[in-house]
């Protein structure tokens, strides 16, 4: 009988503590460690990073074609070193004051709908306001981006006297620069490297062929 009773008391035991992992399943499934939320709040954040460095790059990028087309298309026209120089100069001024205020004027009107939605979400002042972007620190670093870009042709055509050296050194430099800036690209955006590569060094030969090639046409017609 006792052993009856015991066993009884067992069983009951195992029903008592049954019922409570039923009603505390938690208690059993928290087996990992308390890192998961902050493995999402470091993707996040690297996914952020990963946005501004490939919008670097693409402004860079830009900075580079258009002021090797600009340089290559007065090459054209002028042997002049001067000019090229001068007409560069002039390209990345022009275009680095051009992106800096699109971008502010962009992250402006974004920030404006953001905030719209902050106000009527009841939200205004929290963390979700000190997360939106800063116009003038993205118009900035456009700013920065393009110039960067641009100075590389600049720098291969400076110190250079002889033309036909000067406009394929332009290009070469130009060619190689566009191919880095693909490879960086396709590793943020995670995308075929080799496709990537081509698709920019093509874009970017076609633009300054176009413009060399018309610039030429001019001359030689008398335009």
């Amino acid at each position: 009988m006792a052993m009856m009773s015991s066993m009884d008391g067992g069983s009951n035991i195992g029903k008592v503590a049954a019922v409570v992992d039923a009603e505390n399943p938690a208690t059993t499934i928290v087996v990992g460690p308390p890192c998961a939320v902050v493995d999402s709040d470091s993707d996040d954040d690297l996914s952020q990073r990963g946005n501004w460095l490939r919008a670097a790059v693409l402004g860079a990028n830009d900075g580079l074609v258009s002021t090797a087309s600009l340089m290559l298309g007065v090459g054209a026209v002028k042997a002049d070193a001067r000019a090229m120089v001068i007409s560069g100069f002039a390209g990345l001024l022009a275009g680095a004051c051009s992106m800096a205020i699109g971008e502010f004027v962009s992250v402006c009107s974004q920030r404006d709908v953001e905030l719209a939605r902050l106000d009527r979400d009841g939200k205004r002042g929290g963390e979700e306001e000190k997360a939106l972007p800063s116009p003038v620190q993205a118009a900035a670093a456009s700013a920065l981006a393009f110039s960067v870009g641009a100075l590389l042709p600049l720098l291969a055509a400076w110190f250079i006297a002889d033309y036909r050296l000067r406009i394929w050194v332009v290009a070469a430099v130009a060619t190689a620069t566009l191919a880095a800036f693909g490879c960086v690209g396709a590793v943020l955006g995670r995308a075929p490297v080799a496709r990537s590569c081509a698709r920019v060094v093509v874009g970017g030969w076609v633009a300054m062929a176009v413009t060399f090639g018309l610039m030429r046409f001019f001359k030689a017609s008398g335009i």
